[in-house]
């Protein structure tokens, strides 16, 4: 306010001799000034980071026709919402990639849907797409996460992609599918998982395995080879946490859910220490 009155005062001296209409030239100061006040005052967008996400949603039997397919989908509406406009600190990505884990016969490439897609939607908006790119009807055959795996490093070299940080989210019970001898040993499905395409593209990567049995966490973190790669896991049980009323706060808006935000950060986002397993 202080400096308004300065603005107009100065305007005056200036216009006094010349002829200007004092009140007229006043109220255009005041008005560009108040102008500029309300622009200030609007919230800035969250600045686009570095970070490359790829979601894979598990749409075998298994995972579709169990309890948490449809809670899971829930969630991966809000998680996406919250990224794409940075709610609670999380970071924008640089790029979104969604697409399904499997398909009806083994190393089949499925589709992935660009940031595009879910950019300027709201929740209700993503979920409802969400549920047309994986309908509860559509059954694959196979958890066949290695295709997903290479799918991936293929997509992260062909868009240039390489040396930024990358998030791979996997909405999954985690169960591989039993290779051809795997029967009776646990151990050796998880050995069969191969996240080599992924070596060597980013010296930051994450695999995150959300919707899982105790166990089977377990031998994803111990099982499954990697170098460079970090796996971070999340129980199925966990996960239905998120829309807790301790933490989705009722008649609250998403974008000051500060609780839901502290639990994203410290049980999806997490960045795990590196473990090399051979």
């Amino acid at each position: 306010m202080r400096m308004l009155k300065l603005m107009v005062f100065a305007a005056a001296i200036l216009a006094s001799g010349c002829g200007v209409d004092l009140k007229g030239l006043a109220s255009q100061v005041k008005s560009r000034v108040q102008g500029a006040t309300k622009d200030a005052a609007k919230p800035a967008e969250a600045p686009t980071g570095r970070l490359v996400m790829f979601i894979g949603v598990d749409i075998s039997g298994s995972f579709m026709n169990g309890r948490y397919f449809n809670d899971s989908i829930d969630f991966l509406a809000h998680y996406i919402h919250a990224h794409l406009n940075g709610l609670g600190g999380m970071e924008v990505p640089n790029a979104l990639f969604v697409g399904s884990i499997g398909g009806v016969k083994r190393d089949e490439v499925k589709t992935l849907y660009p940031i595009e897609t879910f950019e300027h939607r709201s929740i209700e908006q993503i979920a409802v797409e969400l549920h047309q790119i994986f309908p509860a009807g559509r059954v694959n055959t196979y958890t066949d996460f290695n295709a997903f795996f290479t799918q991936v490093g293929d997509m992260i070299d062909q868009k240039k992609l390489l040396l930024k940080p990358v998030s791979i989210v996997l909405m999954t019970d985690g169960d591989p599918d039993l290779g051809p001898g795997d029967a009776g040993n646990v151990a050796a499905k998880y050995r069969r998982l191969s996240l080599s395409p992924l070596e060597g593209l980013s010296r930051n990567i994450t695999v995150r395995v959300l919707y899982t049995s105790a166990v089977v966490a377990r031998n994803w973190r111990d099982e499954v080879p990697r170098k460079r790669v970090k796996v971070w896991t999340q129980d199925a049980v966990v996960m239905a946490d998120w829309k807790d009323p301790k933490i989705m706060l009722p008649d609250t808006p998403f974008e000051k859910q500060t609780r839901f935000f502290s639990w994203l950060n410290d049980n999806v986002d997490f960045t795990p220490r590196l473990k090399r397993v051979d």
